[in-house]
């Protein structure tokens, strides 16, 4: 029997677990003094049985202004490190308080490379520094950016800053911080006695699908290295959330991947409702399953399209977004919108499935298997297809581990893990189901994955349209928002209780929850603090997008430019899910 994290760290360090009632989710929390953090995350990866081999996540709190605290080690700022055992199937939180006089902590990117850009994003928005790191600049705000946004005394609004002016002088230092500099990105000039050209990818253009910039290290045509710049749609999604209520936040996270609607949506009340301890009723948990899946095929379908339009085939494209318009018809008359429908609420859905609803369902699940066997035809089989795809691009599943990938890219490597099988939520331990996986983790492989994933998800849909539980759509738990509309009108008293609780949102006990799903990019989690109000202390998305553009460079080195692309489009990114 594998030891439990808790008996290994308290015999190797003397370090107990924290209080259990604090964490709403069930993982095993450890307090860890700074002088003994790195040494334990090396412990925990490297030498214990089955180890936590995926940085999944990195992050801070600013605990200055919250009041509620039992159990919690005192310190001005918390720097938070989510890992995760694929031989346990269970994450670990490691925690370590700061004072704000001594802000600084080794850097682990010696043990993990994923944790450049995380330790990078802490600096960024919470002036954390990590000593040893090999580059700790600026990753989502400007250069020349004044402050750390996530930290409670930042302005959250504009209206809050001030006046915004750009005189002579300023606009010219801005100019001057654009300015590209290759040693400032790690680059050399000169290689074997020869210049090297560095070009522009972006930051607008047609194959970043989106405001994404990449500096590429060229020599001749081959690229010596690939330096993604993000931060361009960076909207504040994080402080956001810290500033709505947790009913209010719910369209805020529609955004996020903006493809996949409302997987969003679950992500975030995932992590809500292990907080509050609701559970949605089986009708609302099978609704829900059913439109994700739903959205899993639209995004799929998007990515299909533009991939091979990447690589130069133009018609796909057309007809996979024809697809994707039946499948948003049917989500714009369920929900009444399309791209972002909002329609996950906190305890279950807004609303019952309208009349029809399987008719729409039935009809689309007897169209789209056609379709796709004739996208096989033309795109998967192709012989130009698999031979810009085939061997470009590779990664092994260990690297994948390393870089925090996961969703298609990681299955694609061969390693079948799938949120959905292995810690499932809103009843997807009902459905039967396949996890595609693949051979080489190259682009190809990532193609059929997802190819496959989108028959997988019709498998599942038609499993909600056939078994669909009678019953109600939301719970009846007192914190679900909003409620039950039945019980307003009665006396003044619930009708004021239906007012304060639609215009407030529910008032959330402290404590803490990470709530995790298999989205249509990746492993999506949301961490969230309460500190007893209406909205969240702390609010953290964690995104695949970031962590799966992060390897952009390993997959690139020693490829041609054209391949660049290639592994762009496999990579199947949304840039406000990298910037947030």
């Amino acid at each position: 029997m594998t030891e439990s994290a808790a008996a290994s760290l308290q015999s190797q360090f003397g370090i107990p677990a924290a209080a259990s009632d604090w964490n709403k989710d069930g993982i095993a929390t450890f307090w860890v003094d700074r002088e003994k953090l790195h040494p334990v995350l090396s412990f925990l990866k490297e030498q214990v049985t089955d180890p936590y081999r995926m940085l999944y996540d990195l992050t801070a709190v600013d605990e200055r202004t919250r009041v509620h605290r039992p159990g919690e080690e005192k310190g001005d700022f918390t720097v938070v490190h989510h890992l995760l055992s694929f031989e346990r199937n269970e994450f670990i939180r490691i925690k370590t308080a700061l004072e704000d006089s001594a802000l600084s902590l080794d850097t682990v990117t010696d043990l993990w490379p994923a944790a450049n850009w995380y330790e990078r994003e802490v600096w960024d928005m919470f002036g954390i520094r990590f000593t040893g790191h090999p580059y700790l600049q600026r990753i989502l705000m400007p250069a020349t950016w004044e402050g750390y946004p996530l930290r409670k005394d930042h302005p959250a609004r504009a209206t809050e800053m001030g006046e915004f002016r750009l005189p002579q002088a300023k606009q010219a230092a801005e100019q001057e911080a654009l300015r590209f500099r290759p040693e400032e990105w790690g680059m050399r000039r000169t290689r074997a006695g020869s210049e090297i050209l560095f070009l522009n990818v972006g930051p607008q253009h047609p194959g970043t699908h989106g405001v994404l910039r990449v500096v590429l290290q060229l020599d001749g045509e081959e690229i010596v290295d690939a330096v993604p710049e993000i931060g361009f749609h960076h909207r504040g999604a994080e402080k956001m959330g810290e500033r709505q209520t947790w009913h209010t936040y719910i369209p805020y996270t529609d955004r996020i991947d903006y493809l996949a609607g409302v997987i969003n949506n679950l992500a975030y009340l995932v992590a809500v409702e292990k907080l509050t301890g609701i559970s949605a009723p089986p009708r609302a948990q099978v609704i829900r399953v059913m439109l994700s899946e739903l959205f899993r095929i639209i995004s799929h379908l998007v990515w299909y399209g533009t991939f091979a339009q990447d690589l130069g085939q133009l018609s796909p494209v057309f007809y996979t977004f024809n697809d994707r318009e039946r499948a948003l018809s049917i989500i714009e008359a369920v929900c009444g919108a399309r791209m972002h429908p909002n329609w996950f609420r906190i305890g279950g859905v807004a609303q019952d499935l309208p009349q029809g609803w399987d008719r729409m369902f039935r009809d689309f699940l007897a169209y789209l298997p056609r379709r796709l066997a004739e996208y096989d035809r033309e795109v998967i089989r192709n012989r130009i297809f698999q031979a810009r795809t085939k061997g470009v691009g590779s990664m092994t599943t260990e690297e994948a581990i390393e870089w925090g990938i996961t969703g298609p890219a990681l299955r694609a490597c061969g390693f079948g893990w799938d949120f959905r099988k292995k810690q499932p939520y809103s009843s997807y331990e009902q459905f039967e189901f396949d996890i595609p996986t693949g051979k080489n983790g190259d682009c190809f492989d990532r193609a059929v994955v997802r190819v496959e994933e989108m028959r997988q998800s019709l498998r599942i849909i038609e499993q909600c349209v056939n078994n669909m539980p009678e019953g109600p759509y939301k719970s009846d738990h007192p914190l679900a928002t909003p409620p039950i509309k039945d019980r307003t009108m009665h006396d003044i008293e619930t009708l004021i209780t239906h007012f304060l609780s639609v215009t407030w949102g529910p008032v959330i006990p402290p404590g803490e929850a990470l709530g995790t799903i298999e989205a249509a990019k990746g492993n999506n989690g949301y961490y969230l603090i309460s500190d007893g109000g209406t909205n969240s202390y702390r609010t953290r998305i964690r995104t695949p997008s970031f962590a799966h553009m992060q390897m952009l460079p390993l997959l690139c080195r020693g490829r041609m430019i054209p391949d660049l692309f290639a592994v762009l489009g496999a990579m199947d990114y949304v840039l406000a899910d990298v910037d947030r």
